[in-house]
């Protein structure tokens, strides 16, 4: 699963992937909208590192997001096929947000993270219009040669969208089954993708208050509220000391801002949500793992997020939730409570499920 980050010019997009992926670019910008860049973020989870120690692992493997990051988005930029061949692929977006206050860096007006919300939307949303509007073109002329049922469901479904679209209202928004979900899932309509604003504030002695009031001091709670979207904050600048720090050090560096943990944590974290993904967890002495799948994902498919045959071979699934097993103590421990379970193939794994999966293979 991917995540593209996009944003308008000088908000901190290309730092913030940089912290995320601990890429090594250099920091020359971007002469060519083709130009993209691919990285590797790990999702942070205690729950994982709870579940090593408990099993004293020798490894520890995280969940982990594609995070992409492409040149800075705009009408005019929208217009360059390139430019589209980058964000249509990806699932979701970061829109990375100016709430910070620096005269070295340019900026046209006022900081307003609230209006930079509105006019990249709109431009996402200019788009997606171009695009119905070119494949209703196409429909209408293709109806009057033949009156397929598949193109009649087709061009009430983008006379829908684009209905939609002329009062702004972006495709995400949209209540669609999944026969709907499907129909339009080959157009990559940018305005339907999930969105997680991503304000990107000054440094403060009260960082940690700041980080939690963001949201309300920039007007986007209802933003927040809105369908498949999210608001987070984070410091930049901060990020970019901590990415140096080894963990101990980082520790104290958090505490000295009144923060538990960064900022940069809470939005791989949330972006993994945005997704609609979860965790469940395979631990042993040889390997301790977090394994990613999408949300109400059935046992037996969970298991072939683990290896193919697994799910070809499936009997059942030993199931117990993390922290129950950590209560428990030890395995045999939840056996003898009656805490581990045997599942069948049609169990809907929870976040942050511990699997065993039997099979026959």
């Amino acid at each position: 699963m991917k995540t593209g980050i996009i944003g308008l010019p000088q908000v901190g997009k290309t730092s913030l992937f940089k912290i995320l992926t601990k890429a090594k670019l250099e920091d020359t910008g971007y002469s060519n909208p083709k130009e993209t860049h691919l990285g590797i973020a790990k999702v942070p989870d205690e729950r994982l590192d709870k579940l090593a120690v408990f099993a004293s692992t020798r490894k520890t493997v995280y969940a982990s997001v594609e995070y992409s990051d492409v040149a800075a988005i705009g009408q005019e930029a929208l217009k360059d096929a390139g430019m589209l061949t980058n964000l249509r692929p990806v699932d979701a977006f970061i829109h990375v947000l100016r709430a910070f206050e620096d005269d070295s860096i340019a900026h046209v007006g006022p900081i307003d993270p609230l209006r930079d919300v509105k006019n990249v939307e709109f431009d996402l949303m200019i788009s997606d219009l171009t695009q119905i509007e070119k494949r209703l073109e196409r429909l209408e002329k293709d109806l009057k040669k033949q009156r397929l049922p598949e193109f009649e469901k087709e061009q009430a479904l983008l006379l829908r969208c684009k209905e939609a679209l002329e009062v702004e209202k972006p495709l995400r928004e949209l209540e669609l089954d999944n026969e709907e979900k499907k129909l339009i899932k080959g157009f990559m309509f940018l305005s339907l993708k999930p969105i997680l604003y991503a304000l990107n504030l000054s440094e403060s002695t009260t960082l940690g208050d700041d980080l939690e009031a963001a949201p309300a001091k920039f007007n986007l709670l209802e933003v927040e509220s809105r369908p498949n979207s999210g608001v987070t904050a984070f410091c930049g600048k901060v990020e970019a000391e901590l990415a140096e720090m080894d963990d101990e050090e980082a520790a104290d560096f958090l505490g000295s801002y009144g923060l538990r943990e960064s900022g940069l944590v809470r939005l791989i974290r949330k972006s993994y949500q945005l997704l609609g993904l979860v965790s469940f967890f395979t631990v042993g002495e040889v390997e301790t793992r977090a394994w990613t799948i999408p949300v109400n994902c059935r046992a037996q498919e969970a298991a072939g997020a683990i290896h193919s045959d697994l799910e070809k071979h499936f009997i059942r699934a030993e199931t117990i939730h993390w922290d129950t097993l950590l209560a428990a103590g030890s395995e045999a421990n939840a056996k003898a409570r009656g805490e581990l379970r045997l599942e069948g193939k049609d169990y809907i794994v929870k976040d942050g499920d511990v699997l065993n999966i039997r099979h026959s293979g």
